[in-house]
């Protein structure tokens, strides 16, 4: 069933389980978020796939994620500072107008095959990128416990929420309703990646 939802059309891809920070100033996304606020909280987003997140006019993409606000603090000029977190994957069924802000009509998108094979491989790897860019960028504290789902359905989302990937890998693993086919495309994502790090120049 379709449920008419406020929508957010970023630059990048928002993964169930993962952080996002907002600088809201366009003046229909502070009356979104003033809508939202006054409502459930929760939102959607969707990538943009060609075009400005400013301005309007974009191509957004047909599958997304609903965020759930955590934390709202406007400013004295009226801006938002906003933390929400991805909650629930959605397809877009109807964008609607832009009036007073975009909206659209969205359903639930559950996985269809859910039994994934060869977990402790995709794991493996995705540890071994994870300490590598840690010791290429001195950071020790990228991916603290994750995957921390025992589920491999939301540990999917959990890894590509925080592993060094690019959006269209992003979007591939959050479009994907097979668990493991999300592990494949996660596992070509982290062989490709490992080898950009290994790559590129030291500091």
């Amino acid at each position: 069933m379709s449920t008419e939802t406020p929508m957010f059309p970023l630059g990048s891809v928002l993964l169930p389980s993962m952080l996002l920070p907002l600088h809201v100033f366009e003046d229909r996304y502070r009356l979104m978020i003033e809508h939202v606020l006054a409502g459930d909280g929760t939102f959607g987003v969707t990538m943009i796939e060609r075009g400005s997140e400013v301005g309007g006019h974009d191509v957004r993409a047909a599958v997304g994620c609903t965020a759930r606000v955590l934390d709202a603090e406007q400013q004295p000029d009226g801006r938002w500072h906003l933390v929400a977190v991805g909650t629930e994957r959605i397809s877009v069924d109807e964008w609607l107008p832009d009036d007073p802000f975009p909206r659209a009509m969205v359903s639930s998108l559950p996985d269809t095959a859910t039994t994934v094979t060869a977990w402790d491989e995709l794991v493996t790897s995705f540890r071994s990128l994870i300490e590598l860019v840690e010791r290429v960028t001195g950071s020790t504290d990228l991916a603290p416990g994750v995957p921390m789902a025992d589920d491999p359905a939301m540990a999917t989302f959990e890894m590509a929420a925080v592993a060094p990937i690019g959006p269209l890998d992003r979007y591939r693993v959050l479009s994907s309703t097979d668990v493991d086919a999300r592990r494949l495309l996660l596992l070509d994502a982290f062989e490709h990646a490992t080898v950009l790090v290994n790559d590129a120049p030291s500091n």
